[in-house]
């Protein structure tokens, strides 16, 4: 590929305003000052990163739920204490 070939590693680059309230701009600037960041756009990416993960978890934390949800109606069902029971047993050590 030469130099002038860019098409297919074209890279954008966005710079956004962004609003805050004075307690945000305050919680950014102590992570900044206190050396736990190198800029404020670096808190904000790690919060944004945060929010992603807590977006999938609670998705997947969804997902669990409804299947749950569909095997309940459709009787398959566990007693609780059996359950437990049987799991409590499985990690005694065997005594011979």
């Amino acid at each position: 590929m030469s130099d002038l070939d860019i098409s297919e590693h074209v890279w954008y680059i966005w710079n956004m305003n962004v609003h805050l309230t004075d307690e945000q701009r305050k919680f950014v600037r102590e992570r900044v000052s206190s050396g736990q960041y190198a800029s404020a756009s670096e808190v904000l990416r790690a919060g944004l990163r945060m929010l992603v993960e807590d977006e999938q978890w609670r998705a997947e934390v969804r997902e669990k739920i409804a299947r749950g949800m569909a095997q309940a109606k459709a009787g398959k069902l566990v007693d609780g204490d059996a359950f437990f029971d049987e799991l409590e047993a499985s990690l005694k050590p065997d005594s011979h």
